[in-house]
């Protein structure tokens, strides 16, 4: 693994987003039986949300009405790295394209709607090209 980038023109650059495999929803539950199969997990005031497979989510039972895709930005940015999320996020807006950001401690995750997906790809690739 390369080491951790902080500058924001070289995290843009080196983003190489790359479209990974599965379908996913947001989701709430108290069900914490749903840790082991949730892409992630946060505690918030009102209860647990989750990012969870649409499989899992619909064997539960779950609303799984906007069906999502995950872009990982495979640059190991820095997570007090300013000026990434921001670039793709109005790059994606310019595009008409939501987004949900999480990042993590490696790398950054863009769940965009599923049916929008390769356009978001491109629109990132764009993006890390010009960076």
């Amino acid at each position: 693994m390369s080491g951790i980038v902080r500058d924001t023109a070289a995290m843009i650059a080196g983003m190489r987003p790359l479209l990974t495999e599965g379908t996913f929803v947001f989701a709430l539950s108290e069900d914490m039986g749903l840790l082991a199969e949730a892409a992630a997990f946060y505690r918030e005031a009102e209860g647990p949300a989750w990012i969870l497979p649409l499989a899992v989510a619909e064997a539960r039972g779950l609303d799984t009405a906007l069906p999502m895709r995950c872009i990982t930005l495979q640059v190991n940015s820095a997570l007090d790295g300013i000026g990434l999320t921001a670039a793709v996020a109005g790059a994606l807006t310019g595009a008409g394209i939501p987004c949900n950001m999480v990042a993590a401690t490696r790398h950054d995750h863009v769940y965009v709607p599923a049916d929008k997906a390769d356009a978001a790809l491109a629109c990132l690739q764009a993006l890390s090209a010009g960076g």
